[in-house]
C-alpha cells in the first residue's frame, strides 16, 4: 500500500499541477484582502454566504480536488497501466485507500493554508473561526477527494465531468433549491464550520452539527466502498 501511495504522490504533484492549485488557492485569500481594504466592505452575512460558502468551500476546494482526484485513476486507464496495479497480489483496497491518500494529502496543505488565511484576515485574527473555517474546508476536501477518485474510476473524462458537478450542483441547484443541501458536500462543509463556531456563524441556519459529521463520515465511506467495488468490477484493458 505504501508503495502505491508514493507512486500516486509522485504522479500527482506536477509543476503545472501545483501552479494551478497555489493560483486558485489564493484567489479567496486575495478577494479577503480587498474587501477588508475597500470602503464599501461587504457585511460578514455577505461575506460568510459569497466567499466561505459559495468561493472558498463551493467552488476553490473542489476544483483544487479534482485537479488532483480526477487523474488519479484516469491517467493510468488511459495509459492502459491500471491492469499492473490490478493483477498485483494486493486487496483492492489496498490500491483504492492509498490512491485516496495521495489526493488528499497533496490538496489538503492548499486549501488549509487558504481557508486559515483567507478567514484570519476576514475576522481580524479571530483564531475559534479561523480554526472552525480551515477544519470544516478540510473535512470538505476529503469528502471531494472520495468522490473525484471515484468518478475516476467511471470514466477517463472526469474533469469535465466533475466540472459540470461543481458548476450545476454545489454552485446552481443547492444554492436555490433546499432540497438538494441534504446531497451537497459544500452545504456539509458550512454545517461543520458552523457547528464549530457557533457564536461567530449563530445567524444563519444549517444542517445540524450532529447530523452533519454522521453524514460526511457515511459519504466518505460510501465513496470508498464506491471505488473498491468499482475495481472488484470493471474490465481493466
Amino acid at each position: 500500500m505504501g508503495t502505491v501511495y508514493r507512486l500516486t504522490l509522485r504522479q500527482l504533484t506536477s509543476r503545472w499541477r501545483l501552479a494551478i492549485m497555489a493560483l486558485l488557492a489564493a484567489m479567496p485569500v486575495i478577494i479577503a484582502v480587498l474587501m477588508l481594504r475597500s470602503a464599501n466592505a461587504t457585511a460578514m452575512q455577505d461575506f460568510e454566504s459569497v466567499i466561505l460558502g459559495g468561493m472558498l468551500a463551493g467552488s476553490i476546494a473542489p476544483l483544487v480536488v479534482l485537479a488532483i482526484a480526477g487523474p488519479a485513476f484516469a491517467n493510468e486507464i488511459e495509459d492502459k497501466t491500471l491492469a499492473n496495479l490490478v493483477l498485483a497480489p494486493i486487496t483492492r483496497g489496498r490500491i483504492a485507500l492509498p490512491k485516496l491518500l495521495a489526493t488528499i494529502t497533496v490538496a489538503t496543505p492548499f486549501m488549509a493554508v487558504s481557508a486559515f488565511a483567507t478567514s484570519y484576515v476576514a475576522f481580524l485574527g479571530d483564531m475559534s473561526a479561523t480554526v472552525a473555517v480551515t477544519i470544516a474546508v478540510i473535512a470538505g476536501v476529503a469528502i471531494y477527494a472520495a468522490a473525484f477518485v471515484w468518478l475516476g474510476l467511471l470514466t477517463t473524462q472526469a474533469i469535465g465531468v466533475g466540472l459540470l458537478y461543481i458548476v450545476l450542483w454545489e454552485g446552481l441547484f443547492s444554492g436555490f433549491v433546499s432540497g438538494v443541501r441534504l446531497l451537497s458536500i459544500r452545504h456539509y462543509s458550512i454545517a461543520l464550520m458552523h457547528g464549530l463556531d457557533e457564536r461567530r456563524f449563530a445567524f444563519t441556519s444549517h444542517m445540524n452539527f450532529a447530523v452533519a459529521i454522521v453524514i460526511c463520515s457515511l459519504v466518505f465511506a460510501g465513496f470508498l466502498l464506491l471505488s473498491i467495488r468499482r475495481l472488484r468490477r470493471m474490465d481493466v484493458p
